[in-house]
């Protein structure tokens, strides 16, 4: 921490002697009012040599492009855009002199052609101190934009030229946040209060609601939490994933999160259930560290506490019941028999989950839909519709149970009608189960699962075809 300080410091004292260098000083960026302004300052940033003028100016433009309103921010990042690609007469150039001459050498210079200039300015951006975050943030109003973009219904090349801006952010996110950077902690109720209030905050699929309510999640014997962090962000947490140390695997959250329940002994726990998992910065979106954060803490977990056996998740089934609502109202359901879509009205009903026999029906008929959700139902790309189970079998993870009311809280019924799964990280078949979902698309299933899918249902391709279509 020490040495990052320093060269932090040592950033801060180029910035200040580089300002002097490029004359201009902070009344000179008062003057740089608008977004174009701000532009020519970046023509200006990519043309120059001098690395203590560079982190200048780098800086400058970061703090007055925070210094924006929304609009005029979103302005910016529209001429960066619209301005910064490549050179299209070098890239000409390029094409034919490796047409001309096919080597390495030819093909180097033809990549270097064709990189936008919005790469170089984003690198130039980010030697400036704190620009990385600054960068981060920035990325978020480029979604922002991107949006705007399609609702005023602009021109393609302007929407293109968006897309392709939000890629080199992404391309070069992905090096600079790449596994080898990143540190893994542990937080307890000793780490520093500011990071535990980013915590709350940034919790994404269990509200934390106060300090009382993370408290218990962290300091008892039997919970932990883990946070992926950067060098460059010290205080602002990646991802984090809260574990519970149990002697089962869970069906349900309400328990876990219970004030007032009986911790389980570390020592004499069997079974780690990582029941959330939150992205904390929106603009890394796109920049995969969960795959990391769950196995690192797998095997961290294994060496501390041999006992525990069993790793598995207590998950969310975020897009469950859109589609059960889609296929009770259709005329052809893929996923759903006749009879369970009439059984499955009874979830119109306001006392469905009180009335003891309406709840077993709906049981008998969701549990069956759900398997179809899982195992037939696919995007465009020929995988599962639900992102979390992407994410888990993309793992090597497993489907190792569903059930039905693991999450009764007004979020768990509006998105899944409380359905939440278990998937299983089995060590000795993450591997085979990885490969197997990436070439195949196969989805790693126990039999528990695989039993309740209906037999009288449409042919798979027709499901892939209607959600394609």
């Amino acid at each position: 921490m020490a040495a990052i300080s320093f060269l932090g410091d040592l950033i801060q004292t180029i910035s200040d002697r580089g300002r002097d260098l490029i004359g201009l000083a902070r009344t000179d960026l008062a003057r740089t009012a608008s977004a174009t302004d701000l532009a020519r300052l970046c023509e200006d940033l990519i043309s120059r040599r001098g690395e203590a003028s560079g982190v200048a100016l780098a800086r400058l433009i970061l703090d007055r492009y925070a210094s924006f309103p929304e609009g005029e921010r979103l302005a910016f990042l529209e001429l960066v855009a619209t301005e910064f690609g490549a050179d299209h007469d070098a890239v000409d150039a390029a094409i034919a002199a490796y047409r001309a001459e096919p080597t390495r050498a030819r093909l180097g210079r033809l990549h270097d052609a064709a990189e936008p200039r919005s790469q170089e300015l984003i690198r130039r951006l980010n030697l400036a101190r704190g620009g990385t975050l600054a960068l981060v943030r920035m990325r978020e109003d480029l979604f922002a934009l991107r949006k705007h973009l399609k609702d005023r219904g602009a021109a393609p090349e302007t929407i293109d030229a968006a897309v392709s801006l939000d890629s080199d952010f992404e391309h070069l996110f992905a090096s600079w946040f790449n596994r080898g950077f990143l540190v893994l902690r542990h937080i307890d109720w000793s780490t520093p209060a500011h990071i535990l209030e980013k915590i709350i905050r940034y919790e994404a699929v269990h509200e934390i609601a106060d300090w009382d309510e993370l408290r218990r999640r962290i300091e008892p014997t039997d919970r932990r939490c883990f946070a992926f962090f950067h060098p460059a962000l010290l205080d602002e947490p990646l991802i984090f994933v809260e574990v519970a140390l149990t002697n089962a695997i869970a069906p349900a959250i309400q328990p876990i999160l219970a004030d007032g329940r009986q911790p389980v002994p570390a020592r004499t726990a069997t079974t780690a259930i990582f029941y959330s998992i939150s992205n904390c910065q929106k603009g890394l979106a796109g920049v995969t560290f969960g795959n990391f954060l769950i196995k690192q803490v797998v095997e961290d977990l294994a060496r501390e506490i041999p006992s525990l056996k069993t790793f598995v998740t207590l998950s969310p089934v975020p897009g469950f019941r859109t589609w059960l609502d889609r296929e009770r109202g259709a005329d052809a359901p893929q996923g759903l028999t006749r009879e369970d879509v009439e059984t499955l009205r009874l979830l119109e009903s306001d006392d469905w989950r009180s009335d003891k026999a309406k709840c077993e029906a709906v049981r008998r008929a969701m549990l069956p839909a759900a398997a179809a959700y899982f195992l037939r139902a696919k995007n465009e790309r020929g995988r599962p519709l639900d992102p979390v189970a992407r994410f888990h079998l993309g793992n090597g993870a497993r489907l190792e149970r569903m059930n039905f009311l693991g999450d009764t809280s007004k979020k768990g019924l509006k998105q899944s009608y409380g359905l939440m799964v278990n998937y299983l990280y089995d060590l000795s078949a993450i591997e085979k189960n990885h490969e197997t979902y990436v070439n195949l698309g196969t989805v790693a299933t126990s039999s528990a699962v695989s039993r309740e899918l209906r037999s009288n249902l449409p042919p798979p391709r027709a499901v892939v075809l209607a959600e394609a279509g």
